[in-house]
């Protein structure tokens, strides 16, 4: 499967009011030409800058079919729904950023593989439940939680 058709299907979830995504055309296989995307030398997407874009929608399993993903910004959107436990399958992300969104439910506890991943934005969301204590490990440098996770309420030991 193209990288591309992972990032039409993550598209098709979203409502779009300011047309951001308009370059995303399915026929072109290389994504490495839409806006919002950035690859590096071998064509592999490796940025996803889609913030403040007012998108609503769901964030779904098809992010994880990004395996060279490095910085995911989707932050001041208006996206709801869970995180997918799947974005935890992303070895390489060094960043990411959900800040500002309605995203409900946990923190996944998939997000401890994270291994490379240096920040972590997850303030202004309705999140809730425990911070899993081996994201602790995961040595950031950034972690922003919802204080009350500013939201509901995560609690557990932040960083």
């Amino acid at each position: 499967k193209f990288v591309g058709d992972a990032l039409h299907a993550f598209s098709k979830k979203l409502s779009d009011p300011n047309n951001a995504l308009k370059s995303w055309d399915p026929s072109i296989i290389n994504p490495c030409t839409w806006l919002h995307v950035t690859c590096d030398s071998n064509h592999n997407v490796i940025r996803l800058d889609l913030g403040n874009n007012d998108f609503t929608g769901t964030l779904g399993p098809e992010l994880a079919q990004l395996p060279s993903l490095q910085y995911l910004d989707l932050n001041g959107n208006k996206l709801s729904g869970n995180i997918p436990e799947e974005l935890g399958n992303l070895a390489n992300l060094i960043s990411m950023d959900l800040s500002n969104n309605k995203l409900e439910g946990s923190i996944p506890k998939s997000f401890v593989k994270l291994t490379s991943l240096k920040s972590l934005w997850l303030n202004n969301n309705e999140l809730s439940g425990t911070i899993p204590k081996a994201l602790i490990l995961l040595n950031l440098d950034e972690f922003f939680d919802n204080k009350k996770l500013s939201g509901t309420g995560v609690k557990g030991v932040v960083p």
